[in-house]
């Protein structure tokens, strides 16, 4: 028997969510979690993303009642979460999400920060101890001229001693090629210790990241993240299957059940035919990536607040811009939130001027609002964000800054129809206030299932060559700018 490599499933989280745009119902998927609980996974990624907003935004499910039945569902499995916020919260709000999460099913913990700051993950690592649930801190690899293998090494011993149970490599923009792989992996674990768990998670994207897993293996990573093939590649995951073969005859398996993962497959071949209304057309490879550093999501972003704009012809203008801003803002990862910020104000620049009007969050970048970047930030436009904000630079944890808001959270939340007052509204209320008085106010009316006979299906709505628009809460600006007043809402991709 060779060695033994660990397998995430993505099929119930981020597979969809990148495929689908999160739309796929708990419906479509219970029938498959007797499987895939007996199919010999680490564990399996059900929850967190953008699933806690495609719920109560499209499918008028609650997101808790979706993860306590997967607990039921899944009796052996361990079930996991990402951890990120679109804000900062206030850490015992922190403390309570994570309380409520581990309460409800959740078991593994996947905790990651937009610019790496270790400040940023501290509380939230330690609630999950807290609850004896395992803590894994996530590296958001990328690649820049700031960013090496050493720097990322440092960032796994920060979180190594910070009471992590684990370390991820997590590629969102499938950036992360063998060679870097296998020297990143060896890295981490000659610096922390051999037995210093390391999970390696990469998206498809740009065709090279089934090798960068290989790699990765053969440099001691004790598991990784694959997706069933029925909802893999494009801007998703490798296929599971595909690594189980891949693995024959080199000394490392799965241990997966082929069976199980035949079944698995058939059944979402069948969800997948009903969610052709939203399924991504991006099916191919994108190398081009390697050299924009644009992750395809933000891609469409961007293409869509230009044609908003009827500034569609600016589109080269705005790829030239992206890196420049990037450079100015210190060269964070391009992962949420901190694609959509660097890419919107790309647009605002080339639409209007450089940095002639700031987005607030932008302008919190700057500022250090999200937290510290990997590199300096440009001081004439920290000045102008100064300026337009009138709020002063931090260099403190921007948690730090806030007061106690639980109490205040949970008024607002029970002035709200149809909150039922526990702990789990409250939470829901508190990350998605606007959308949440809308579920549950209609909660009582039952999910939504929004896959469709595959005979009767709709053609997608999306421009032909363009994937669907994952789920974020749409922005709205009110722009000066000439002496008018623009507003300017962004529904972004």
């Amino acid at each position: 028997m060779g060695k033994k490599i660990d397998v995430t499933e993505l099929i119930l989280r981020d597979a969809h969510q990148s495929l689908t745009a999160t739309r796929i119902s708990l419906e479509d998927m219970a029938a498959a979690c007797a499987e895939i609980d007996k199919a010999g996974y680490w564990s399996v990624e059900c929850w967190g993303g953008a699933t806690f907003d495609a719920c109560i935004r499209f499918l008028n499910e609650d997101p808790w009642e979706r993860l306590r039945n997967f607990r039921k569902l899944m009796p052996n499995s361990r079930l996991q979460m990402l951890l990120l916020g679109y804000r900062h919260y206030e850490d015992t709000v922190v403390d309570r999400f994570v309380e409520k999460a581990a309460e409800n099913g959740i078991d593994v913990f996947r905790i990651f920060d937009a610019l790496n700051d270790i400040r940023n993950l501290q509380r939230a690592v330690t609630a999950v101890r807290r609850t004896g649930k395992h803590a894994q801190g996530a590296i958001c690899y990328t690649i820049s001229p700031l960013h090496t293998i050493d720097g990322f090494v440092e960032v796994a011993r920060k979180l190594v001693d910070l009471g992590c149970d684990s370390i991820c490599i997590k590629d969102m923009a499938a950036l992360l090629k063998p060679q870097p792989a296998y020297d990143l992996v060896k890295a981490i674990k000659a610096e922390c210790g051999k037995s210093v768990r390391v999970q390696v998670h990469v998206h498809a994207t740009t065709g090279v990241t089934m090798v960068s897993l290989m790699k990765a293996i053969e440099a001691g990573a004790d598991g990784v993240d694959t997706a069933v093939s029925a909802l893999s590649l494009g801007p998703g995951h490798n296929p599971t299957e595909s690594l189980v073969e891949m693995l024959d005859g080199t000394g490392y398996e799965t241990s997966l059940d082929r069976k199980r993962l035949l079944k698995i497959k058939r059944h979402f071949n069948n969800v997948r035919a009903r969610y052709k209304e939203f399924l991504s057309n991006i099916t191919g490879v994108d190398t081009e990536i390697f050299q924009s550093q644009i992750p395809g999501g933000m891609l469409s972003n961007m293409e869509n607040q230009l044609k908003q704009q009827k500034a569609a012809d600016k589109m080269d203008a705005v790829l030239a811009e992206v890196p420049k801003v990037r450079e100015d803002a210190g060269y964070p990862p391009l992962v949420t939130p901190t694609s959509q910020i660097v890419g919107t104000q790309a647009v605002f620049n080339v639409l209007m001027g450089r940095y002639k009007v700031m987005t607030g969050e932008f302008a919190d970048l700057m500022l250090g609002y999200y937290g510290e970047t990997i590199g300096p930030r440009k001081k004439e436009v920290i000045d102008q964000a100064v300026k337009q904000t009138g709020k002063p630079l931090i260099t403190c944890r921007p948690a730090d800054l806030l007061k106690p808001e639980w109490q205040e959270l949970r008024e607002a939340a029970l002035a709200l129809p149809g909150c039922n007052g526990s702990d789990e509204d409250v939470l829901t209320a508190a990350m998605f206030p606007h959308v949440a008085s809308k579920f549950f106010s209609t909660r009582a009316e039952g999910p939504k299932n929004l896959g469709t006979d595959p005979e009767q299906a709709a053609p997608p709505a999306q421009e032909a060559g363009k994937g669907p628009s994952p789920v974020r809460t749409p922005i709205t600006y009110d722009v000066r700018f000439g002496g008018n007043t623009h507003r300017i809402t962004i529904t972004p991709a």
